[in-house]
């Protein structure tokens, strides 16, 4: 089983392609707000995860899920079968 750490670690490099050029990427930086992510971007973001670690993500974590720690410990629930339940 993979970590919530390393989960972390291929979100973080996701997000330097999505960011705009220069913006510094920290597991705390709002998505949405810091980074200026559309919900085109977002949907891309999740598309790739869920190929990576084999997972649906469902589009209602949005709502629970604000910075890349969020959204790491979330996949990482859904891997482990929890629902995607953030904490």
């Amino acid at each position: 089983m993979i970590s919530q750490e390393k989960i972390l670690e291929r979100l973080l490099v996701y997000l330097e392609r999505l960011a705009p050029a220069g913006k510094a990427i920290s597991p705390d930086i709002d998505l949405v707000e810091d980074l200026g992510l559309e919900s085109i971007k977002i949907m891309d973001l999740l598309m790739e995860l869920e190929d990576e670690f084999d997972i649906s993500i469902p589009l209602n974590i949005l709502t629970d899920v604000r910075t890349p720690a969020q959204l790491s410990q979330a996949v990482f629930s859904l891997m482990e079968g929890d629902n995607g339940v953030v904490r």
